[in-house]
């Protein structure tokens, strides 16, 4: 009788995300998180783990071993992609979480210390393999390929209101601000940094930032290629973002009610990833959702004839958890291969 193979991944980066995706694959029942690399003292990792779940019990550091119900994950007290010996640990995929290291040169460390692939949670720098956003273009991804990205939770939730809304209307372009909890590359106290705006204190101040995915997104939804302009706001709140997007229609007869049909209509089509908020929410309420894209049907606005404004909201537990789902789809290609040679 056969058992399942786990999908055993390693984690470079134990900051907000690769927690949240060290949580989802305790809860799962076929990922395994083999090795986590973080310089941060290991008892206090354990303890910011267990601060933010259900049932901290669970969760034990015995040595140098994370350890839950399901697996035990070695911590190792490295940073830097070439120092981390992913050939010893017999990783399938390891996930970058750490938010810095986004240059096809890093890609190439983890791959040449053993990984069989590698896993941004953010936008790259470079052109890589491919940019994977489940629900859009998985469909696109080859076992073959090695360095790849999951987007970033802005990007994908951009990509999946506009994928929705171009599948049924023409869009002559849009233009989305993100406004963003602050994340823990701000200062909380003014501190020179990167530029002037970012010197500033994220607990004090509303900070205008640019985003990549405008970038981007012509990958991810071809018809978009040139169409869209993106910003960010970054704003004094740990948690909960959201979306404020305004959509140009060549048709100026369609209406605020009829993009709000459109969104209801996708929760079907989009299981687990879009859902639709019609209570009046605000931040707090979309901490910790598991969706992608939470779309505000208050929210949706027509200004003139052919512009209408929509909101949507998301949190990094979606963008987590969808980091999962592309590390289940190369499994899933990979046993594809195997079984047709």
């Amino acid at each position: 009788m056969s058992t399942k193979k786990n999908i055993r991944i390693g984690i470079i980066g134990f900051g907000r995300t690769g927690r949240q995706i060290y949580e989802l694959a305790a809860r799962s029942d076929d990922i395994e998180i083999v090795v986590i690399a973080d310089i941060g003292n290991p008892k206090i990792l354990h303890y910011l783990l267990t601060s933010e779940i259900d049932h901290p019990e669970l969760y034990r550091l015995e040595g140098n071993f994370l350890t839950n119900p399901r697996f035990n994950s070695r911590m190792v007290p490295i940073d830097r992609p070439a120092e981390v010996p992913w050939d010893i640990f017999g990783v399938d995929m390891v996930i970058d979480s750490t938010g810095k290291y986004q240059e096809k040169r890093y890609m190439e460390d983890h791959l040449g210390n053993g990984a069989k692939r590698v896993l941004l949670r953010t936008l790259p720098q470079d052109y890589i393999d491919r940019i994977v956003v489940p629900g859009i273009n998985h469909g696109d991804a080859q076992s073959e390929d090695q360095m790849i990205s999951a987007a970033s939770a802005t990007t994908t939730a951009l990509a999946l209101l506009l994928k929705v809304v171009t599948d049924e209307y023409e869009l002559v372009c849009a233009s989305t601000t993100s406004i963003h909890a602050y994340t823990s590359d701000q200062a909380l106290q003014d501190y020179a940094g990167s530029d002037y705006r970012r010197s500033r204190s994220a607990a004090k101040n509303i900070i205008p930032n640019g985003h990549e995915a405008a970038r981007w997104i012509g990958r991810i939804i071809p018809k978009m290629e040139d169409k869209v302009l993106s910003f960010a706001l970054n704003v004094p709140i740990h948690e909960g973002c959201l979306l404020d997007t305004n959509l140009v229609f060549e048709d100026g007869d369609i209406t605020a009610e009829q993009i709000n049909q459109l969104m209801r209509a996708a929760v079907a089509q989009y299981p687990d990833i879009i859902d639709i908020a019609e209570d009046p929410i605000v931040s707090s309420d979309v901490i910790n959702s598991p969706f992608s894209l939470l779309f505000d049907t208050k929210g949706t606005i027509k200004a003139g004839r052919h512009t209408i404004k929509a909101l949507g909201w998301y949190e990094n537990m979606g963008h987590a958890a969808r980091l999962l789902d592309v590390a289940r789809l190369y499994a899933r290609l990979d046993n594809t291969t195997e079984h047709a040679q």
